[in-house]
């Protein structure tokens, strides 16, 4: 079980929950890993299995390392969903397979932008659908890089909410 800020904790639906993590307890950052996996796998197709393994190594790493996390749990306690933070930047959003399409993604993002100051993130251009999904809640693509942070081939669009 993990301990939530409930002073921001809002509920979705019948029986799911968002709030920010006070503690992160090992069993929740396993949780957490298992739950990025999945996205990943069911996402990012561009990506090989043993890119994947590789990269899952330093996940637990930047799930401590995030200054704020905010997770999404069902009545049970299990979580189904989470994103990372930092700053004015959505580090990581990631939710299980059945959970994408139908608003807990999208009640995550405003939870950032209203708790957290959530105004931009940076997607893979290889993955349409996260930047179709961000530019629905109102981000614009203001840069774009021909490799990733660790210098892999894989293009970044840096994104931020747009001023209209």
């Amino acid at each position: 079980m993990w301990q939530a800020d409930v002073g921001n904790a809002i509920k979705w639906g019948e029986d799911t929950e968002i709030a920010e993590v006070k503690e992160r307890q090992p069993a929740l950052l396993q949780q957490l890993l298992k739950i990025w996996e999945q996205s990943v796998r069911a996402t990012h197709h561009f990506l090989s299995s043993r890119e994947i393994e590789q990269i899952k190594e330093y996940v637990p790493g930047a799930l401590n390392l995030v200054p704020r996390l905010v997770i999404a749990r069902e009545e049970s306690g299990a979580p189904v969903g989470f994103m990372g933070v930092d700053g004015g930047r959505l580090e990581m959003l990631f939710l299980v397979p059945d959970k994408r399409g139908n608003g807990l993604g999208r009640l995550l993002v405003e939870y950032g932008m209203k708790h957290c100051g959530v105004k931009s993130v940076t997607v893979n251009e290889q993955n349409p659908e996260a930047k179709g999904f961000y530019e629905h809640m109102g981000f614009c693509v203001y840069k774009r890089t021909d490799c990733d942070e660790q210098g892999a081939p894989y293009p970044l669009l840096y994104m931020e909410i747009s001023q209209r």
